[in-house]
């Protein structure tokens, strides 16, 4: 298995000391837990993509570049790229240009996204969503694989023999569709024989497992070998410690303020206490083996090969959180990467002269 921290850099008060870093420091912050997860060992580092508060993630192009700078070998995800928003030759520019900078080691997850302040600020309304990604896909893909693409849509100007530059380093990068719920985004995956990352942050793990027995059987549906089919899949939250005890008293009062913030917003949280999240969430709190014991139970429904952490805090302390990501690398991944073989990520491309 491959195993990916990925943050969408909210932007909050610490949940537990009430304190909030600021813009600048946070921003570094997320840059330095990349350079962080490639020395210990980490697959793959994502950035998401929002446009609304409590985010401050409306540019991953500029945040991936720079960790592109800091780093040499671990790979670089959007989570995610939101196409619906986006102008598809601008986004392809800038992710040509990325892919170029990193030595081929980019990799995009796209999506429609979601939030109505996001909507707003790029006049997209939640009935043309699902267009608009769909189009925006389509239009994206053709621009990494044709030097001339001539082209017309809905939502943006057509293209007559248009050039983009630069032309890419991987031809094409890989694309991976993201979703919580939507069956419309991995029909468009299993469509164009591309692979899924799985939110599977919110619910239990049954409506998640129904979308990727969908993507499967779209997949073959649309001609393509069942043995292809490729699925990473998200985790609602993340802590591993020597013993069960330790793991749960540490993240605990974490998971409450959590629970409590969401209630002030009128939100009553499917997981009410932690102990029910552990049981029936994808959190993964708890000791080593646990964390071994959960991942392969849900492996068993999703038949997944990579999978995210969050690369946030998200509470810890600074010296918690590092020793529980080394933590993970030094017992939890060897099993995972025995248990679950998994197909190996493109290799980085060296740049000519």
């Amino acid at each position: 298995m491959k195993v990916l921290l990925i943050t969408l850099i909210t932007h909050l008060p610490d949940p537990v000391t009430g304190q909030r870093r600021s813009t600048t420091a946070r921003l570094r912050e997320v840059v330095d837990t990349a350079v962080l997860a490639e020395q210990l060992g980490f697959d793959g580092f994502g950035v998401g993509e929002r446009h609304e508060r409590p985010f401050i993630s409306s540019a991953p192009p500029v945040v991936l570049s720079h960790i592109a700078a800091r780093t040499a070998a671990i790979r670089l995800f959007t989570a995610v790229t939101t196409l619906s928003l986006l102008d598809p030759v601008r986004a392809y520019e800038d992710y040509a240009t990325l892919d170029h900078l990193s030595g081929g080691r980019l990799e995009l997850i796209i999506g429609k996204g979601n939030g109505a302040a996001q909507a707003q600020l790029f006049h997209v309304t939640a009935e043309d969503q699902w267009d608009r990604n769909r189009e925006g896909y389509e239009l994206f893909r053709r621009l990494w694989r044709e030097e001339k693409v001539t082209w017309s849509g809905r939502y943006r100007p057509p293209l007559v023999d248009a050039e983009t530059w630069p032309r890419p380093l991987q031809q094409p990068v890989r694309v991976w569709h993201g979703s919580a719920t939507s069956r419309e985004s991995v029909d468009l995956a299993a469509r164009w024989g591309d692979p899924i990352f799985s939110a599977n942050v919110t619910n239990p793990i049954e409506p998640y497992a129904e979308l990727i027995r969908y993507y499967r059987e779209r997949w073959v549906h649309h001609g393509h070998d069942p043995a292809d089919a490729l699925v990473g899949a998200g985790t609602a939250g993340f802590h591993v410690a020597r013993t069960s005890q330790e793991a749960r008293e540490t993240y605990r009062p974490i998971f409450e303020a959590r629970v409590a913030a969401f209630r002030r917003l009128g939100v009553e949280p499917v997981f009410p206490t932690l102990s029910d999240a552990i049981e029936r969430s994808s959190i993964l709190v708890g000791s080593p083996q646990q964390i071994v014991d959960k991942v392969l139970r849900y492996h068993e429904r999703f038949g997944h090969e990579v999978m995210h952490l969050s690369a946030d805090a998200d509470g810890l302390t600074e010296k918690q959180h590092r020793a529980s990501l080394e933590l993970f690398q030094a017992e939890v991944a060897p099993v995972l990467r025995r248990e679950i073989p998994s197909r190996p990520f493109p290799p980085s491309v060296t740049p000519t002269a």
